[in-house]
């Protein structure tokens, strides 16, 4: 795995070339913490749309929720958003979760790769949140025994 803080083979993103907007959501989720989740009122629509994997909303007040548990989920949780484009409302992200497991891999960095679709409104907060990664491949063949049965179940498969 590449290191942390740049993942390999990417070149930095140009942030000029986006939104005032766009550019503070990214360094809100860049830099978030237990505490700034309270801050997302200020990114995310009252009545904002979130799916991901394992969750589907529809207030804000759920999205911290499921921001703020991941600080009790996992250790040292952060995001680095290598890729963003915008055309009109609508904006693509992808990104890199980086975390260490707080029960298994002591001090060993984690990394989920996935994406967000976002639909801002017209006061350039997100009316909709979808983010796309692939919990197999990502998540559970990392885990230990789990992880040994899912890689074997993909080459039986393939």
């Amino acid at each position: 795995m590449s290191t942390p803080n740049k993942p390999s083979g990417l070149a930095p993103l140009d942030r000029q070339q986006l939104s005032a907007p766009l550019r503070r959501l990214i360094d809100f989720f860049e830099h978030i913490t237990e505490q700034t989740v309270a801050d997302m009122p200020s990114f995310y629509a009252a009545d904002a749309y979130f799916k991901d994997p394992f969750n589907e909303v529809n207030r804000v007040e759920d999205i911290q929720r499921i921001f703020g548990d991941m600080f009790h989920q996992v250790d040292k949780p952060r995001f680095v958003v290598h890729t963003a484009f915008e055309s009109g409302q609508q904006v693509f992200m992808a990104w890199h979760f980086l975390f260490e497991m707080k029960r298994f891999k002591v001090g060993q960095v984690q990394c989920i790769k996935g994406s967000s679709h976002l639909l801002l409104n017209q006061n350039g907060q997100v009316q909709s949140h979808r983010d796309y990664w692939d919990t197999a491949e990502e998540l559970y063949e990392k885990i230990p025994l789990l992880g040994g049965l899912m890689r074997w179940l993909k080459k039986q498969a393939g």
